[in-house]
């Protein structure tokens, strides 16, 4: 770990003020990678309310949502993300063949229309750069714009916390080896 996470006896009055809205929340902890970003407490207030909705709020249950957060973890190679968000996956209900196939880069078969166009597009975010007009036509019949909003949130925060993990280095728990290569 390239950085010392402060305990909350070390952190300043504004540090700690995110910190304890962050264990007030849904999550009842502090999600890993505000702990680096209390080094800016307010861009970590605003992006930990932000993952706060993403993960908890938006128009998916968590088994389609974590279907765009395991599709970014893999594309960046976030070993903690995609071990934390494997366990979540598997709690909401997610197929464990389909989370074996977005591990090895390939393409899943989906029973659920929403669960595969939220996969394409999360894929078409990353490694095309947006979204082709069919795909996104194709998005709106299935999820509407709201959803293709949040798809996108999705797909850009856990970036932001995949790039945070990646950066900082933070480790697996103890014991844990990574899926990914």
């Amino acid at each position: 770990m390239r950085l010392k996470l402060l305990s909350p006896g070390e952190m300043s009055e504004d540090q700690k003020q995110t910190y304890d809205e962050s264990i007030a929340g849904k999550r009842g902890e502090p999600p890993p990678p505000m702990m680096a970003w209390l080094n800016s407490p307010e861009m970590a207030r605003h992006a930990t309310r932000l993952g706060g909705f993403l993960r908890f709020d938006t128009v998916f249950p968590a088994k389609i949502s974590e279907i765009a957060i395991l599709v970014t973890a893999r594309h960046w190679t976030s070993h903690y993300e995609w071990y934390a968000h494997k366990q979540l996956a598997l709690r909401g209900g997610i197929d464990p063949k389909i989370i074996d196939d977005i591990r090895d880069r390939r393409t899943p078969h989906f029973d659920d229309p929403r669960a595969r166009i939220v996969y394409d597009v999360s894929k078409s975010l990353h490694e095309g750069h947006g979204v082709a007009k069919s795909l996104y036509d194709e998005a709106v019949n299935l999820v509407g714009e709201r959803g293709i909003v949040e798809i996108i949130g999705l797909c850009g925060y856990y970036t932001l916390v995949s790039m945070t993990l990646n950066t900082f280095e933070f480790g697996l728990p103890d014991g844990q080896v990574s899926e990914l290569t």
